[in-house]
């Protein structure tokens, strides 16, 4: 039985990450030279000439395996630049637009509570919806609620395309976007608009929190993912002047927008738009606070679905963007850009990670020649300092007594989504086109087709596993038994990793088949939402 969005008060009121004092840097620092030394040591122990067995086969798997170590690096390199900004009083009398945008098929009963909060946010301004419904009920739930109601119909480049149009029929210097979902603090302008008394900031980006994370497996999963990104990783980002502006929640200068003429369009259309805004010369900042409260994916499919146009979308970011704008970049800027739109590789190299093992099974072809005891006492430093890293940095996360812990249903659903991931990077190598559809707002029941591949690599998994063993008991003999046992053994615990992240993906798949459809925003009263200083 679920639990109740009334056990989940507590996210219902103002928080902000806390300060980053001197000596929280140096214990970090202490954490990354420890990390970093533990990464040598394993660095000298892979590479040494007898591990190797194929050499192509070797090639690969160094490849997977320092790519991810590599990104590893870089996530400690950028929390070095862990940075909260100071809380800037807003000026009195700025022009404030706040966009949201409705689309068919969305809940009107969403809208009723979306618009409500916004009409509760303290600093004067004005919503608008922007609407291609062709239903007139949204009219009137705009009208209700004093939003300003606007029809753009048939506009190429979904919410993009009804922004930028908005922009041009608007006069408000500021434009806060706010997806439909998301449900606005009263104090939310407050903690942003100050950061604009600095002529050069183009745009201001605040966490992005969530409440329907008590729903499902997949739910969880989704929200654990986010945690320490809306916290240490953007602050780090903020830091290095690297802050990137998220599809919901962020604030733009109007000048900033006109300069590169419109909001991106795209899949990413938010990262095209945070690197078009940094390669102009324009500033950003990430204020780690939490002033509204959105909606993650419930089911497994919708889940895959956002995944989907993120993985195709920020590839346009690494193909097309970062090449195109690379002078007009900083140094932290090009190295962020490029680590940002090159994450989902993670599919091919997990595609890769799961291969390797059926390769030795079924073809014969080991990668290396390594001791498996000699890899636990090399590998596992690194794991348990990276774990380390992973924990303390949890002290910036804008809301620690909802996002602290392991987070291990975010790391399974990761992996069980890998051939979406893989499926995102072959459409952007063939440079085909998906179309953007909105992520669902409400649990879609039944079981995704995209637990197929999960299926199968369970089953193969199992197939490969008896075939194993009957050749074992019967076919080979004694002294090949003893010479192989650790190889065998070793590649299956390698595949049995990932076989239990997958099963987890099929379970989270399965919760989805009786999830009942529910509304979560109807709970909630938006009068007992709490702005204490924390």
């Amino acid at each position: 039985m679920k639990k109740k969005q009334s056990n989940f008060d507590g996210l219902w009121q103002f928080w902000q990450a806390k300060d980053v004092t001197k000596t929280g840097r140096f214990i970090f620092l202490i954490l990354v030279i420890a990390g970093v030394l533990s990464i040598i040591r394993f660095f000298d122990w892979w590479f040494h000439a007898e591990h190797i067995a194929s050499l192509p086969l070797f090639i690969l798997l160094s490849a997977i395996t320092w790519y991810g170590i590599t990104r590893i690096i870089l996530i400690w390199i950028n929390y070095l630049g862990v940075k909260k900004p100071a809380r800037i009083k807003a000026e009195e009398g700025l022009s404030v637009a706040i966009f949201t945008t409705s689309s068919p098929g969305e809940p009107l009963s969403m809208f009723d509570k979306t618009l409500e909060a916004c009409a509760n946010i303290s600093y004067p301004h004005t919503t608008y919806l922007l609407d291609d419904t062709q239903d007139p009920a949204f009219k009137e739930i705009a009208e209700k609620h004093g939003a300003v109601w606007l029809e753009l119909v048939g506009l190429p480049g979904a919410k993009a395309g009804k922004v930028n149009k908005a922009l041009q029929m608007v006069e408000e210097d500021f434009i806060l976007i706010m997806d439909p979902d998301h449900i606005p603090f009263p104090n939310f302008l407050d903690e942003v608009l100050g950061f604009f008394k600095d002529e050069k900031v183009g745009f201001v980006q605040v966490s992005q929190a969530y409440y329907n994370q008590y729903r499902s497996f997949t739910a969880q999963g989704a929200a654990e993912q986010t945690y320490t990104f809306y916290g240490p990783t953007m602050m780090g980002m903020y830091g290095y002047g690297t802050s990137v502006a998220i599809g919901a929640n962020c604030t733009f200068r109007k000048k900033a927008l006109e300069s590169i003429e419109g909001h991106g369009i795209g899949l990413a259309e938010d990262l095209i738009t945070s690197i078009r805004l940094h390669a102009a010369g324009w500033k950003s900042v990430f204020n780690p606070v939490v002033v509204s409260r959105g909606l993650v994916p419930e089911d497994f499919g919708s889940y895959c679905k956002q995944q989907l146009k993120w993985s195709r979308g920020v590839f346009e970011v690494l193909f097309s963007e970062w090449p195109r704008l690379f002078k007009s970049l900083s140094f932290w800027q090009k190295i962020s850009y490029l680590a940002v739109s090159s994450y989902y590789l993670v599919g091919v190299t997990t595609f890769l990670f799961v291969a390797i093992p059926f390769l030795y099974f079924w073809g014969g072809w080991l990668p290396a020649n390594m001791d498996f005891t000699e890899f636990l006492v090399y590998g596992t430093p690194v794991i348990v300092i990276a774990i380390a890293i992973y924990l303390y940095v949890q002290r910036w996360l804008s809301h620690p007594p909802s996002e602290r812990g392991l987070h291990w249903k975010g790391m399974v659903l990761k992996f069980a989504v890998w051939p979406v991931f893989f499926l995102g990077a072959l459409l952007a190598v063939v440079n085909a086109e998906i179309p953007y559809i909105p992520t669902a707002k409400k649990a879609v029941k039944g079981l995704s087709p995209f637990t197929r591949p999960l299926i199968f690599q369970v089953i193969l998994f199992v197939l490969t596993l008896g075939f194993v063993i009957y050749n074992r008991l019967y076919t080979v003999s004694e002294g090949i038994l003893i010479l192989t046992s650790q190889k065998i053994w070793g590649m299956f615990a390698f595949a049995f990793v990932s076989i239990i992240m997958v099963i987890g993906g099929i379970y989270a798949a399965y919760e989805s088949r009786n999830l009942e459809e529910e509304e979560p925003w109807s709970d909630i009263d938006l009068d007992k939402i709490k702005l204490g200083k924390k």
